[in-house]
């Protein structure tokens, strides 16, 4: 396979800027819509679905603007974004989403762990739609928890594994998506914030808390900004942001403490991730802050379309509950291609296992006909105060990492060697194993 191209070059601030370029916020007209004008009462108990929907409608009718939610409580289902609307959560403000997974249907067009199909609408929906935002100081409380949601997980039944083994299989056969649908007796959770084939989108300040999977999920979407907001989950697959196939992506000033990845960019899982137009492109993530979670800067699992131009800097993470501060994954059964990718500048505290894992094995699959193409990653001046090991690097025979270069980087209180398995052309600096050289074409 090719690499597809040559590797970017440029200073960070180089190659961040060549991406922002393309990335602005969406402006909205200057009209207010309160909610409770609507029917709307934010005592906590009232359904506010249909008033809110109804402040959206109008809001977009009359040209766009902004639907304010003022400080209360307001209990509601799903919520859908229209054209040209910003949905402004007041300090004190906190849209309480309703446990009864009943209120989540029809079913929606979504993706599920980088498959498609329909299934209970996430929280926070739109599909085809320009401008739209969720902005303020309040709270998004997706009301996950043990008896909601996320006892979906596993055993003891029921739970999410045979729906998923039925939606994998149906992707592998070439079942039209519009027949993969799913909803009762299925436990496929819904994201509480996903964005599907948007352009121009803005998610700001807002505090997400309880979600029942991943948590912010742009999905095909175009220019989008991620600022400042705060994600505050610790269930089950609750990462905290999953731009996924999608181009030209903010995400600065956050933070992130999950029970999963804290950013974790995708592109796709199988035959869906394998279409044109799957991939991931030209995303920035900067000055953010990570806490707990599998990984503080991920990408992958999900690369079958492809991830590429991600510049990752000035961010701080530690916490003895993360995994790894910087992470690769795929398997064989993925594929797709990762490359130019730029960490930079990131300040690690405590991080349980590796500070820079590369995994080509993600799930111990070692074996599959779509081998992932890893190339051109640079890690510069990165620094560890205490970690299980410095670098975890695992290429395949036929998948090996390529062209991974480490400078300028210091890691101390190391508790265990580091790891390095087919790395081809790379410079890892000293100590850090040696990498085996390409052969000759």
């Amino acid at each position: 396979m090719s690499d597809g191209g040559t590797a970017r070059t440029g200073t960070v601030d180089q190659r961040a800027a060549e991406i922002l370029r393309r990335v602005s916020p969406p402006v909205f007209a200057d009209r207010v819509l309160e909610v409770t004008a609507f029917g709307a009462v934010g005592d906590g108990a009232s359904d506010c679905t249909a008033a809110i929907a109804a402040a959206i409608s109008a809001c977009s009718r009359a040209g766009g603007g902004r639907v304010l939610v003022p400080a209360g409580r307001f209990r509601t289902g799903p919520v859908h974004l229209l054209d040209d609307v910003e949905l402004h959560l007041a300090a004190g403000a906190v849209l309480a989403f309703s446990q009864e997974s009943a209120d989540y249907l029809p079913a929606v067009r979504t993706r599920y762990e980088g498959v498609d199909c329909f299934n209970y609408s996430p929280f926070l929906y739109a599909i085809g739609r320009r401008n739209i935002a969720v902005t303020g100081s309040g709270v998004v409380d997706g009301g996950a928890d043990e008896q909601h949601w996320w006892n979906w997980v596993k055993a003891p039944a029921p739970h999410e594994g045979p729906a998923k083994q039925r939606l994998l299989a149906a992707a592998a056969a070439g079942v039209p998506m519009a027949e993969r649908v799913f909803g009762v007796g299925d436990h496929l959770r819904p994201n509480l914030l996903q964005f599907v084939d948007c352009q121009n989108v803005l998610v700001s300040g807002v505090t997400f808390r309880r979600s029942p999977m991943w948590t912010i999920h742009p999905l095909r979407c175009t220019n989008v900004t991620i600022r400042g907001v705060v994600v505050d989950s610790h269930g089950p697959n609750n990462d905290g942001c999953n731009p996924e196939s999608s181009r030209d992506v903010l995400i600065e000033d956050c933070t992130f403490d999950t029970g999963d990845d804290c950013i974790a960019i995708k592109a796709g899982k199988g035959p869906d991730g394998w279409q044109a137009g799957e991939s991931t492109a030209g995303v920035v993530i900067r000055d953010c802050r990570m806490r707990a979670g599998h990984g503080g800067v991920t990408v992958g699992s999900e690369t079958s379309g492809g991830i590429s131009d991600v510049v990752a800097y000035r961010c701080r993470m530690s916490s003895p509950d993360l995994g790894r501060a910087l992470r690769i994954k795929s398997n064989p059964e993925r594929g797709g291609h990762i490359r130019d990718i730029l960490f930079a500048d990131i300040e690690v505290g405590e991080v349980r296992q590796a500070v820079l894992e590369v995994a080509l094995d993600y799930g111990r699959v070692t074996a599959g006909g779509h081998p992932p193409y890893v190339c051109d990653i640079e890690v510069l001046r990165v620094t560890a105060e205490a970690a299980g090991c410095a670098v975890r690097l695992i290429g395949l025979p036929d998948a090996p990492i390529r062209r991974l270069r480490l400078r300028d980087c210091s890691f101390e209180r190391l508790a265990g060697p580091d790891v390095v398995r087919h790395v081809v052309d790379a410079d890892l600096g000293p100590g850090r194993g040696e990498p085996e050289q390409l052969p000759q074409r």
